[in-house]
């Protein structure tokens, strides 16, 4: 699951072109900027601190970048070598990959003093910083059209900053081509550019994109460490942040859905009981068509108020009075802007099915180390009796195959197998394991 399976529960950004794009690929022009996502902080000191403070549990990622794109610095890093020209932030899902990346966008950009940190802070927030280009999709696959706009981009000059910085989001979403396309960019940089690329591991990527490239790598944050920021950003209790970062296993952006959505908790609530509900096939397969219908609802939650936002901010850039009819010319980018929705949903779906997996995978992880009497945290602590149950009704032999069909369930999906048909087969494969397990 790349970051946008990764980040998938943080504030999503916008198109880069309101009328015609779910995807961003621009050069940071105020004119086709996507529409204002959390700031990475607001610096307020002129060493600039703060622009780091969204980050938690990445101190020694911080302390490299923070050192490499000091305004104070020379032209070279805190590892002696030159300031690399491709940088790769890795790092598993919720981590905070995005995060770091518009902060050391940030840092690069300043100037080095709190009034211009501030600024600069406010326009990479807003996607609107001249000098900086983003690359942020919402399909299954980036364009190789968005790589093509943006390269171009990255040819000119900064003309405010001290750099001109180029962003690439869920870089693992390239094809091999895309990929190629990029290679010769990264190759040939201008003096003055610089290229972040996330991605969740190195081997996401082509190796010849390995090799230009140095690579930052993140860890999964602590619960505790995640809770103080939910706590801190979002101003919840205590118990509710230190619960929501559990559940999410450290997942930043998952967090703060939990931490701050009722219906977001309540979702996940009904797919562990429909889980745990499970006694026969037809309840597998019942089990199945409604946790469907709960992804659908969470990709509903996400998109449906955003899409229609989106089409009424798109109206109103090309003229059109509300609830007035669309000229003839304009009518294509309409129908652009329809079908890049349509895929932002299917990816919505195919997000919320994958949710659904990483829960259920915690649920019987938490079952497994009840049988094995390990003495470890459970993610689930608030059904603790139920986990005590249905672990007394089943061996530890049969929560390790468990485990193994909800892996083999979200690769299926990700080789595009239909996921009603992955949840059903997967649900039916574990509830054979567990009959078979109490004959």
């Amino acid at each position: 699951m790349s970051d946008a399976a990764t980040e998938r529960a943080s504030a999503p950004t916008t198109s880069a072109t309101s009328a015609t794009s779910a995807t961003s690929a621009t050069s940071a022009t105020p004119a086709t900027q996507a529409t204002a996502a959390p700031s990475s902080g607001t610096p307020g000191s002129p060493d600039g601190r703060a622009i780091w403070d969204e980050l938690t549990g990445q101190s020694e990622a911080v302390a490299l970048l923070a050192a490499a794109s000091s305004p104070r610095a020379t032209a070279r890093d805190a590892a002696g070598t030159a300031l690399a020209h491709s940088w790769l932030i890795t790092g598993p899902p919720g981590s905070g990959r995005s995060n770091l990346a518009y902060a050391f966008a940030t840092a690069l950009l300043s100037d080095g003093t709190s009034e211009g940190d501030a600024a600069t802070a406010r326009q990479v927030a807003a996607r609107s910083h001249p000098d900086l280009g983003v690359l942020a999709t919402e399909r299954v696959i980036i364009a190789i059209d968005e790589v093509r706009a943006l390269v171009t981009s990255s040819q000119y000059s900064p003309s405010v900053g001290r750099y001109r910085v180029m962003v690439v989001e869920d870089a693992d979403r390239m094809t091999e081509r895309t990929s190629n396309l990029l290679l010769k960019a990264l190759e040939e940089p201008p003096e003055r550019t610089i290229w972040i690329l996330c991605a969740p591991s190195e081997a996401d990527l082509i190796p010849t994109i390995r090799s230009r490239v140095r690579s930052v790598r993140l860890r999964i944050p602590s619960v505790e460490d995640v809770a103080a920021l939910i706590q801190r950003r979002d101003g919840v209790d205590a118990t509710t942040a230190t619960r929501a970062a559990r559940e999410a296993q450290s997942h930043i952006g998952m967090a703060h859905r939990l931490a701050t959505d009722a219906e977001a908790r309540e979702r996940r609530s009904r797919t562990l009981e429909l889980a745990l509900g499970i006694r026969s096939v037809g309840d597998a397969v019942r089990a199945a068509a409604a946790m469907l219908e709960l992804a659908g609802q969470d990709a509903k939650a996400f998109t449906v108020q955003r899409d229609a936002d989106e089409r009424e901010r798109a109206l109103r850039s090309l003229g059109v009075q509300e609830g007035g009819s669309i000229p003839p010319q304009l009518r294509a980018q309409i129908r652009q802007l329809e079908e890049d929705q349509k895929r932002r949903a299917t990816r919505s779906l195919r997000d919320g099915i994958d949710r659904i997996l990483v829960d259920l995978m915690s649920l019987h992880r938490d079952v497994l180390l009840h049988q094995l009497g390990a003495d470890l945290p459970q993610v689930n602590e608030a059904i603790a009796p139920r986990i005590a149950e249905a672990a007394g009704a089943g061996s530890a032999a049969a929560s390790l195959a468990v485990l193994d069909a909800v892996g083999v369930a979200r690769r299926r999906i990700d080789g595009n197998v239909s996921p009603a048909l992955a949840l059903e087969a997967m649900l039916v494969s574990i509830t054979r394991t567990r009959q078979a397990g109490r004959a």
